[in-house]
């Protein structure tokens, strides 16, 4: 496995591997891998002749009062569980090499980005299309891999590349799951004991309100409601919820009254000090 930090190297290592007829896969990832970001690997090792990982604290796309500082790194931990699931290549910029002085441009999804997780966090998007989009540039690839957990990503990063015409096709991976249900997130690791227990409460929640739709309930109203009351009766610390919404899947509008359309429930809880997200399609 072969790790290169260089934004030249890496963009001259990838055409020319595209010059030769090979094919590109990559997973972006922030590091810190769990089995989740793993399986992303998997996925892509099933597909391509080349597999790249990024790994890489993106500092813009934290807001001033985020975990930028605190995000857990384990650089040397993760190399290994890359090359122990067949990863070629990770690309380890770092921030100066990404954005070097007087680094001025952005890449801006508008409408998608507005509500769920950017109406608390509004530049947060614009930090994720504007890396995504450059490590696009540097790597060349033919497909991409994306968790499901961030789905608002997803569905942005999947808007990004229609629109602005990447030749790449996005492919998004199932959320891979704890024992106890539990969204896989390197942000799991600042939970307390106690509070990563009851943690486990969002996705019973979700199921819940899952099993509610399959019974023949269609009325948002009435599915979001019952994820709150799982959540009040289960979480016995404190606990914010910062949105229950459902949503359209594609452009992830939000429902009002009945659901008629393929449609998916998001979440964002903050319990201990972390935030945690996760999702339900229904």
């Amino acid at each position: 496995m072969q790790k290169i930090e260089n934004c030249q190297e890496i963009q001259a290592l990838a055409l020319a591997q595209r010059r030769a007829g090979k094919s590109i896969a990559l997973v972006p990832t922030m590091g810190f891998l769990h089995d989740g970001h793993l399986e992303l690997m998997r996925q892509a090792r099933k597909l391509a002749d080349l597999v790249i990982v990024s790994i890489f604290v993106n500092p813009i796309q934290f807001g001033p009062n985020e975990d930028l500082d605190r995000y857990p790194r384990d650089l040397e931990g993760d190399l290994k569980k890359c090359e122990a699931v067949g990863v070629d290549l990770v690309f380890t910029p770092t921030p100066q090499s990404l954005y070097p002085d007087f680094f001025q441009t952005a890449v801006t999804v508008t409408e998608i980005t507005k509500g769920l997780c950017g109406a608390g966090r509004p530049s947060h998007f614009q930090g994720v299309t504007t890396v995504v989009s450059k490590l696009f540039n540097l790597t060349l690839p033919d497909t991409a891999f994306f968790g499901e957990k961030d789905f608002q990503q997803l569905a942005v990063i999947r808007r990004m590349v229609t629109d602005l015409n990447f030749p790449i096709k996005i492919i998004g991976v199932p959320i891979v799951r704890e024992k106890d249900g539990l969204a896989m997130s390197s942000r799991n690791a600042y939970l307390p004991g106690k509070e990563r227990q009851e943690a486990a409460a969002i996705f019973a929640a979700l199921s819940q309100a899952g099993s509610l739709y399959r019974e023949g309930c269609r009325e948002s109203e009435k599915l979001c409601q019952i994820v709150l009351e799982q959540l009040e009766e289960k979480i016995k610390s404190p606990f914010r919820v910062e949105y229950i919404k459902l949503c359209e899947t594609l452009n992830l509008t939000e429902i009002n009254g009945l659901v008629k359309q393929p449609a998916v429930l998001l979440i964002a809880v903050h319990l201990a000090g972390t935030r945690l997200i996760d999702n339900l399609q229904l």
